[in-house]
């Protein structure tokens, strides 16, 4: 899953989407101007190659890619206060927000988004911090289960991250390698909680780029014992496996581009995501060219999205104009 470079197809853009080991898009704030570029802009990817999964960081709060033209998606954390208030109220709120916000892109022919966030908001690490719901395990899954049955019944695919918990370390694997030095017991009883709890409710799991010397030496999105021997294997899990963005820091330990992507996909994930950097785009497709196509995973289609309709269409329903009136209350 690539990138572009700026708002418009370029050149370069069209020869990468087109190369077969190209699986999806994932779009940025830099390639969003206003939503008729975007509808534009869409129209000309699917023009140019299809099937090709589209999907963007669209998360709420301080991570929603396109701001103009689409409501205002509160931080998770926003929905978490209100749940420790009214939670009745709160966990429908948190549905609809699922369904809005899945709603709204896919209105502009957006396959998904990379939520929840499954995280635990310790109050120790920035860079989860307000994108997560709450600060317990119980709360997290009753809340991302609400949200992830909204992104359902919009007919979007949901994507648990980061697995198996990126709230308990301070480290920003943007910026630096996080080590998670808690024990496996601990780990279990609180982060992985709402990852096994909601496993059968999710289509697509997002690992973080940390290390968790009690477990294994090598980070979670590069480690066969955590990705086979454990989601899968040990928690059964059937679904999609997303790696996180290989241009990272956190990552770069691994080695260059090409050492990461062979790692990545040898550890088990199913697409790997190189973000950010145009040259290292070019080296992963050098790299895997010639391997089996992901075309054929039926799996990874099963992310696109179910359902169509036009924003006009999503704005006359009276489920959007309360959701929004709601929203703005918070």
């Amino acid at each position: 899953m690539l990138d572009l470079e700026k708002s418009h197809i370029q050149q370069e853009d069209r020869e990468i989407l087109m190369h077969p080991q190209t699986g999806g898009l994932i779009l940025f704030s830099r390639n969003y101007e206003c939503p008729q570029q975007l509808d534009e802009l869409i129209k000309e990817i699917r023009a140019l190659r299809a099937p090709l999964i589209i999907a963007v960081d669209h998360e709420g709060g301080r991570v929603q890619r396109f701001r103009e033209g689409f409501t205002r998606i509160p931080a998770m954390q926003k929905l978490g206060q209100f749940h420790d208030s009214e939670p009745e109220r709160a966990l429908a709120l948190t549905e609809d927000v699922g369904w809005l916000l899945a709603s709204e892109l896919i209105a502009y022919d957006i396959d998904m988004s990379f939520a929840p966030v499954l995280d635990i908001d310790d109050d120790f690490s920035d860079v989860i911090g307000d994108r997560a719901f709450f600060s317990n395990p119980e709360s997290v899954i009753q809340l991302a289960g609400a949200f992830i049955d909204g992104m359902h019944s919009a007919g979007m695919a949901a994507t648990g991250k980061h697995f198996p918990g990126h709230g308990s370390v301070k480290a920003d694997s943007h910026l630096a390698l996080p080590v998670d030095e808690r024990s496996m017991a601990e780990i279990e009883a609180h982060d992985i909680r709402p990852f096994k709890a909601l496993l059968n409710r999710l289509d697509a799991i997002m690992p973080a780029h940390i290390r968790v010397p009690a477990f294994d030496d090598e980070l979670v999105g590069f480690s066969k014992p955590w990705l086979v021997d454990y989601l899968k294997g040990k928690l059964d899990y059937q679904g999609v496996i997303f790696s996180d963005d290989l241009s990272m820091f956190g990552a770069a330990t691994v080695g260059d581009i090409r050492a990461r992507v062979h790692s990545a996909l040898d550890a088990g994930c199913d697409v790997a995501l190189v973000c950010n950097s145009r040259k290292d785009a070019e080296l992963a497709l050098e790299y895997v060219e010639g391997q089996t196509s992901l075309r054929g995973d039926s799996r990874l289609w099963r992310m696109r999205r179910s359902e169509q309709y036009s924003l006009p269409m999503l704005k006359a329903q009276a489920r959007w104009e309360q959701t929004v009136e709601q929203i703005n209350k918070l």
